[in-house]
């Protein structure tokens, strides 16, 4: 499940800060732009940075898995916000696997290990018993969808967002 999962989560929740609203990929997970601008999406981002202790919390839990950290990778000409999973934490400092193929950022690709810088973290989330903890830009995005999309995404990520 924890595969799926996470390829769930990249096909929906991979954020840019292009124009246009969603581009789709054939064999690559659908990317959501989200402009710079964007009120919700700037809230969801302060929201996860300041209860990324609860993220931490999470890592202890035994019966939580699934954890990812979204973070912002840039070349200085675009931006891409993409989730990293298999996340550790050791001596204050977090690196995991990068989920999926960057559009713009073409210094990393999928299977990668980063290492995180904290001030980039734009997001955090992990399950309990399928439950979404965090995931904060993943709610603003699901918002977003149309009621079909929407649907579609609760039954193929099997998560329960409240």
């Amino acid at each position: 499940m924890k595969t799926k999962f996470l390829i769930l989560i990249a096909i929906f929740c991979l954020v840019s800060c292009k124009d246009s609203n969603k581009i789709e990929r054939e064999n690559e997970p659908t990317i959501y732009n989200v402009g710079s601008e964007d009120e919700a999406m700037n809230a969801a981002i302060l929201k996860a940075n300041e209860t990324l202790d609860d993220f931490n919390k999470g890592l202890a839990n035994l019966n939580a898995d699934s954890h990812a950290l979204k973070v912002k990778f840039s070349n200085g000409k675009d931006i891409e916000h993409m989730w990293v999973g298999d996340i550790k934490y050791i001596d204050g400092q977090y690196s995991g696997i990068l989920n999926n193929d960057p559009e713009y950022i073409t210094e990393y690709k999928a299977g990668d290990k980063i290492d995180i810088d904290s001030g980039k973290i734009s997001d955090w989330m992990y399950l309990v018993n399928g439950k979404l903890f965090g995931g904060y830009t993943i709610r603003v995005i699901r918002d977003k969808m149309s009621e079909e999309e929407r649907q579609q995404f609760d039954e193929e990520s099997g998560m329960l967002i409240d």
